[in-house]
């Protein structure tokens, strides 16, 4: 039975091709297929050699010309500026007004909601007010805690929210927002589950192109409106000065905030009509993109555990090792440097050691890259002991030394944030901190995740879809 089957496993070497000899001479490439096919795969240096015509080109042909970028939507679509008028923005200090807005929110068949705050961590923000739209042009901001000095009546926290809990946890409420995983989280602080998610223009317009650029708002409303919204910048100031939403006063705030919803609105009246011309993405944004959201912020906020004092111990263990190896690389060296100073390292390497670089910086410089190193560590041992040097000191200060840092007081866990619009290739990525890229292929990134605990009466599942690509390969071609 297995001798009948071999052929299924060898190269056949005498099948008969429909084509001659000239035929298979190398030809202008499409370069516009492979532009969409290295994106696609995130070839970033393919890409950026086809966007600059440095693609393979056929002997004696033209050079390519720049390809257009493709996607499920033009990358800049053709809009003319919207003017954003702010006459018909309202500040509301008072409950009479506030009911008043409640009822005709009520009545839109959706409307842009967002948050202020006073961080952008949604677990120990507090809230300082909040903002909604009903058609374009028309909006308002509640402010529920701006306490600078002289600052207004208005109404409070507590109040506010009593009055529009029940919109928002309203199902049949249709809400757009910006990012609303965040406001979500703001909200479940106050005890309120926001309920009525149908639309969030950060992914309508990931989910229409993906590579078209940032999709903050910001930079939606340049793309797709033509106008410059205000900057929190501009009423907050920058740097160490820059003030806190709570502080900005309510001139300004009021404009801000209720700029944030009525663009929010224009976007999505923008963007859903062509989101809704294409079958496949639109099934992605309502089945998948959005029913994630809430699923992402209770992950968010439940955190997970971890034992300090592992990564305590795991540091000090870490510390020795790091001077052991400082100690080797000086001794293989013949002097004392610093193994983290690119240019002690180059001149030690290149002019004393007399190795001959492989790489040049942009600058000129010979490259000390991880990628050079570990060539040259074949042959020489400084580069590994370096490149050791290199691996345990970023486990050191990226992992056992930040993460007891990042250890919530309220909650006692470490909350990351999951990001659904950054990736190309549609999988989430993770910061604040990265809990995607920590180690697993050594001893001592092995023992980093050891440091990430389960509740007492409880145990962490590992779960993974083991070689899911491989697995999606065989179906798609059964």
């Amino acid at each position: 039975m297995l001798i009948s089957h071999t052929s299924w496993r060898r190269l056949k070497t005498d099948v008969e091709l429909e084509l001659t000899c000239e035929q298979l001479e190398v030809q202008q490439p499409a370069a516009e297929e492979l532009l969409g096919l290295f994106k696609k795969y995130e070839f970033k240096r393919w890409t950026a050699d086809v966007e600059a015509g440095k693609w393979l080109q056929a002997k004696g042909a033209k050079p390519a010309a720049k390809p257009q970028e493709t996607s499920v939507a033009d990358e800049a679509p053709e809009v003319t500026a919207t003017v954003i008028s702010y006459d018909n923005y309202v500040t509301i200090l008072d409950e009479e007004t506030l009911k008043a807005w409640i009822a005709k929110l009520e009545k839109a068949p959706v409307f842009a909601f967002d948050t202020e705050t006073d961080s952008l961590d949604n677990i120990s923000a507090n809230l300082v007010g909040l903002s909604f739209a009903i058609e374009p042009g028309v909006a308002a901001y509640i402010p529920v805690a701006h306490d600078y000095l002289d600052a207004p009546d208005q109404i409070s926290r507590e109040r506010a929210l009593e009055l529009l809990k029940p919109l928002l946890e309203d199902e049949k409420a249709l809400k757009v927002g910006q990012n609303l995983k965040y406001d979500r989280g703001i909200l479940a602080n106050y005890g309120i589950e926001l309920r009525g998610i149908a639309f969030d223009t950060m992914l309508e317009s990931y989910i229409l192109n993906s590579v078209a650029g940032r999709h903050d708002m910001d930079s939606l409303a340049e793309r797709w409106l033509k106008h410059k919204t205000i900057t929190f910048e501009e009423i907050a100031g920058k740097g160490k000065n820059q003030l806190t939403f709570n502080q900005i006063a309510l001139e300004e705030a009021g404009r801000y905030a209720a700029e944030d919803a009525d663009v929010t609105l224009q976007l999505h009246l923008k963007m859903w009509p062509d989101l809704q011309k294409h079958k496949g993405p639109l099934n992605v944004f309502e089945n998948i993109e959005m029913p994630l959201v809430p699923v992402l912020s209770r992950i968010e906020r439940n955190g997970v555990k971890i034992d300090p004092k592992v990564l305590h111990n795991h540091s000090e263990e870490l510390t020795l090792r790091l001077a052991e190896l400082e100690k080797k690389a000086h001794e293989i060296a013949g002097e004392e440097f610093n193994l983290s100073s690119t240019k002690q390292l180059q001149t030690i390497l290149f002019e004393k050691q007399g190795i001959k670089p492989l790489k040049k910086t942009p600058g000129g410089a010979p490259s000390t890259s991880e990628e050079v190193l570990e060539e040259l560590a074949l042959d020489y041992p400084l580069p590994k002991v370096i490149l050791e040097y290199r691996g345990l000191a970023k486990l050191k200060s990226t992992y056992t030394d930040k993460l007891p840092l990042m250890i919530n007081p309220k909650t006692g866990r470490v909350h990351t944030s999951y990001h659904q619009a950054v990736t190309a290739t549609g999988r989430l990525s993770s910061t604040d901190p990265n809990l995607q890229n920590i180690p697993v292929r050594n001893e001592e990134g092995r023992r980093i995740r050891q440091a990430f605990i389960a509740p007492e009466d409880y145990v962490i599942v590992s779960a993974d879809y083991s070689q899911i690509e491989l697995r999606i390969m065989g179906a798609s071609f059964a």
